[in-house]
C-alpha cells in the first residue's frame, strides 16, 4: 500500500460530566461542567506504526478532570479552570505540545427565599451555557507556555415579537420572501469572545500564577449574557447582521480585555398562518399576525467576527 503524509492529528476526551460542590458552613457553592480535552503533539507513531507508547488513554484525561474538579483551587471559574487543566496537560507529558480544554458550565442559581438565596438550595433557571475554551500550547525547543482563552456564551434563546424589519434585501427571480416592517425575531445565541491572556514562559510559575491574572470574569460573563439580552431586546432591528454588529461593539467597548467578538445567529423563524379558509379570518399581515408556526428547519444562520 502508498504512504500518505499525517498532515494533522489531535485526539482526546469529551463529554466528562462533573458537578463539583465547595463547601463552608452553610454556605455551599455549586458548579456543574461538560467538558472536553484535545491533545496535539508528537502522536504521529499511534497513527502510522500502531505504537501506543506516544498515546495518553482518554480514560486518564478523564480521571485527570475528575481528580482536578476536587483539588483545583480554580474549579469554581471555568476559565481558569479550563487553563489550569490544559496547562497541567503540556506540562505533564513532554511530547505533548497543545492542550485544548472546552468547559461549558452549566447554569445553578441560588433558590430566594424571601429577599435572601438559600445557602445549599440551587435552580436550573435557563439552558444556555457559559462556554469556555482555552488553548495552551508549549514550545518543544525552550519550553515556554502560551495560552488562548475563549469565552461566552451558548443555547441562549431569546426571542421579541416586535422591533425587527427586514426589507431593501436583493429581489430577483429567486426570491419568494416578502419584505417585513415587523416581525418575530427568535435565535439561539452563540457569543465567543477571544481575552488577551499574559502568561510566564515557564509552565509551572504559569501555573502558580493563575489566580493574579488579574482578569474578573466573573464580571465580564455576566456583562456579555447582560449586553447581549439588552441589545437584543432594545435594538430596532433592521436585520439581524446589523443587531449582531451592535452587540460585539458594545462588548468590545466595555472590556478592553476582549480582543475579538465572535457572535453565530441562527434565525428561528415563525411564519403568520393563513386563516382567511375560515370566515375570512386575517392573520397574515404585520397588523393582524398573531397565530404562527414555529419552524425548526430551514433556518437563517447569520455569523461575524469584530475585531479590536
Amino acid at each position: 500500500m502508498a504512504s500518505f503524509p499525517l498532515v494533522s492529528a489531535r485526539y482526546g476526551k469529551e463529554k466528562v460530566r462533573v458537578f463539583r460542590v465547595v463547601k463552608s458552613d452553610r454556605w455551599h457553592e455549586v458548579v456543574e461542567y461538560t467538558i472536553s480535552v484535545l491533545l496535539e503533539g508528537q502522536i504521529a507513531s499511534s497513527y502510522t506504526q500502531a505504537d501506543n507508547s506516544v498515546v495518553v488513554a482518554t480514560d486518564s484525561m478523564k480521571n485527570t478532570v475528575n481528580v482536578f474538579a476536587k483539588t483545583s483551587p480554580h474549579v469554581l471559574t471555568p476559565e481558569l479552570f479550563s487553563l489550569h487543566l490544559g496547562m497541567h496537560f503540556v506540562s505533564e507529558y513532554k511530547h505533548i505540545d497543545k492542550a485544548i480544554v472546552t468547559v461549558m458550565s452549566h447554569r445553578w442559581t441560588r433558590i430566594p427565599l424571601g429577599e435572601k438565596p438559600h445557602g445549599r438550595a440551587f435552580q436550573r433557571d435557563g439552558n444556555d451555557v457559559v462556554r469556555v475554551e482555552a488553548v495552551v500550547t508549549q514550545d518543544q525547543k525552550d519550553g515556554s507556555t502560551a495560552a488562548e482563552l475563549s469565552t461566552g456564551l451558548q443555547d441562549l434563546l431569546v426571542l421579541k415579537t416586535a422591533g425587527s424589519a427586514f426589507e431593501g434585501f436583493i429581489r430577483d427571480k429567486w426570491t419568494t420572501l416578502p419584505e417585513v416592517s415587523d416581525r418575530i425575531l427568535s435565535t439561539s445565541v452563540d457569543c465567543r469572545c477571544a481575552l488577551k491572556i499574559a502568561l510566564p514562559s515557564e509552565s509551572s510559575v504559569a501555573i502558580a500564577s493563575l489566580a493574579n491574572l488579574g482578569i474578573d470574569f466573573k464580571t465580564i460573563g455576566a456583562s456579555i449574557r447582560d449586553i447581549t439580552l439588552e441589545t437584543f431586546a432594545t435594538d430596532d432591528s433592521a436585520s439581524v447582521q446589523a443587531t449582531l454588529y451592535k452587540m460585539a461593539q458594545l462588548i468590545l467597548a466595555a472590556h478592553p480585555e476582549i480582543v475579538r467578538v465572535s457572535y453565530a445567529l441562527p434565525n428561528k423563524h415563525y411564519i403568520p398562518i393563513d386563516l382567511s379558509w375560515h370566515d375570512n379570518i386575517q392573520n397574515t399581515s404585520v397588523e393582524d399576525a398573531e397565530v404562527f408556526v414555529p419552524l425548526d428547519a430551514p433556518s437563517g444562520l447569520i455569523t461575524a467576527t469584530v475585531s479590536r
